[in-house]
């Protein structure tokens, strides 16, 4: 059993779109199955993302919740910080300025 402060780092980069959400899905999938005790996603790289991306985040925290996990992001530019607070979901996930502030938390 992993500890339940084990936090798992995924990063993600460029525009995250109903193109692209379904490798997301992806990449997520095997962090999720190892039910780390936290799960950090670094949006650092990511310049866009769109409802269905949103979607992929809320799918991911909704699996890790029930467990006990967290799920935080990090690294917000401006345009996703933007669609984040749209959706209210700057309510939602514990939000982070960047990698090192999350890790220290």
């Amino acid at each position: 059993m992993e500890s339940p402060t084990q936090t798992a780092v995924l990063a993600l980069a460029g525009e995250i779109d109903l193109h692209e959400s379904a490798q997301v899905r992806q990449r997520l999938e095997p962090v999720l199955a190892q039910k780390p005790g936290r799960l950090l996603i670094d949006l650092t790289a990511v310049s866009y993302m769109d409802s269905s991306g949103l979607a992929v985040l809320i799918e991911a925290f909704q699996r890790i919740q029930p467990q006990g996990g967290v799920l935080a992001l990090c690294g917000l530019q401006p345009a996703v910080q933007d669609i984040f607070e749209i959706a209210r979901l700057d309510q939602v996930f514990k939000i982070y300025p960047n990698r090192a502030a999350a890790l220290a938390d």
